[in-house]
């Protein structure tokens, strides 16, 4: 492998990915809920952020609605 490389030459491109990156947020969460999540992730084997993305993304794309009762 060289020591230098010249990218002068380079064009510069957009990241095809870019769109598909994850932004981070905070959010409170109840323990329960995370308890349940992380629970789920380990009989699936997968982290439990990554479960929590996929249900949320599976409500967002079928526009599922909270049935919401007021106390």
């Amino acid at each position: 492998m060289k020591k230098e490389y010249d990218f002068s030459k380079m064009k510069a491109r957009r990241n095809p990915y870019a769109s598909r990156l994850k932004k981070p947020v905070t959010i409170r969460l109840g323990e329960d809920i995370i308890a349940y999540f992380k629970d789920m992730a380990v009989e699936a084997g997968v982290p439990y952020q990554l479960l929590i993305n996929m249900y949320l993304r599976d409500c967002a794309q079928h526009r599922r609605k909270l049935e919401w009762v007021s106390p």
